[in-house]
């Protein structure tokens, strides 16, 4: 494989541990027979500017360190300019590297790198940003935003953070009315949050939220049924115990184009565990084949 790679590693993403091990990233490329320079950066400001300055750099590979936010940021520069993405998972969940069966140990991930192959996989959009696993409104947008402002305050880590705000804002009882617009059909709804995927999730059984394939062209919607607060702790208990009954629980659909009303002009959406502003109506689409990435050699096609 090429030696034209360009690292850039977020040096706030994973523990202490992680940020030990990524200190000899170098050494494990060398040791992999692949020579780079590793850029370690801030998150923020001084992640996207080392992220432009590897794409304008127009290398064969970039190799992100980081987690799905990190990769996220990533994409919103990569979707298109024929450059192949190599994962270092270095965040918390990294759910798009293990739908992808990416290593989560360091040292494997950079083996990954060096000798699997390239798979070419779907982009999520909404309006004009760019998802690789999901994009969600209503409650999640609320819990993420209440989740981060927790960490700084009471110093809390990811977890415990998401913790307390989920309690927070389910107590305040929060409900949208959608308008949705998917491949045409028009569908209403008064619903706790809306699920978009990139390609479909697995919400059944212990396998729940992920996906088998992230190359059939399509995104995913699932819409919550329940209406009221216990139906909310209901329906989090069952996830909990990975017993969500599509039925029951909620409505799902695979669908090309997904527009979505709620009669405000703008709504926090969260995309890949990010939260923006947008303005509505919000318009999902599917991108197919539109990034590369390096993917074990061993596994079956994406």
């Amino acid at each position: 494989m090429s030696t034209a790679i360009r690292v850039v590693v977020n040096a706030a993403a994973g523990t202490a541990a992680q940020r030990d091990v990524v200190a000899g990233l170098a050494a494990h490329f060398d040791y992999a027979g692949v020579k780079v320079e590793v850029e370690r950066v801030e998150p923020g400001a001084e992640l996207i500017t080392a992220l432009r300055r590897a794409v304008s750099a127009r290398p064969q590979i970039i190799v992100i360190g980081g987690g799905d936010g990190t990769l996220n940021s990533a994409a919103q520069l990569m979707v298109g300019t024929g450059i192949t993405l190599g994962i270092l998972p270095l965040g918390t969940l990294n759910h798009f590297a293990k739908d992808l069966h990416v290593p989560l140990d360091i040292t494997a991930a950079v083996k990954n790198i060096a000798t699997g192959r390239i798979a070419t996989i779907d982009v999520g959009m909404v309006n004009d940003r760019y998802f690789l696993n999901n994009s969600g409104l209503g409650l999640y947008p609320r819990v993420v935003r209440k989740r981060d402002v927790e960490r700084h305050r009471l110093r809390l880590g990811k977890w415990p953070a998401f913790v307390f705000a989920a309690h927070s804002v389910l107590r305040r009882y929060p409900f949208l009315d959608v308008r949705l617009s998917v491949d045409g059909m028009g569908i209403a709804r008064r619903t706790p949050f809306v699920f978009i995927g990139n390609n479909r999730y697995e919400m059944e059984g212990f396998r729940i939220g992920t996906r088998d394939c992230l190359d059939r062209g399509e995104l995913s919607l699932y819409v919550a049924n329940r209406a009221t607060r216990l139906g909310l702790l209901k329906l989090a208990l069952r996830a909990l115990f990975r017993r969500l009954d599509q039925t029951r629980d909620f409505e799902t659909v695979c669908a090309k184009e997904i527009a979505i009303d709620t009669g405000r002009r703008r709504l926090h959406v969260a995309t890949d565990g990010e939260v923006s502003i947008m303005p509505t109506p919000l318009r999902y689409s599917v991108l197919p084949g539109a990034l590369s990435v390096i993917v074990p050699t061993t596994e079956i096609a994406i």
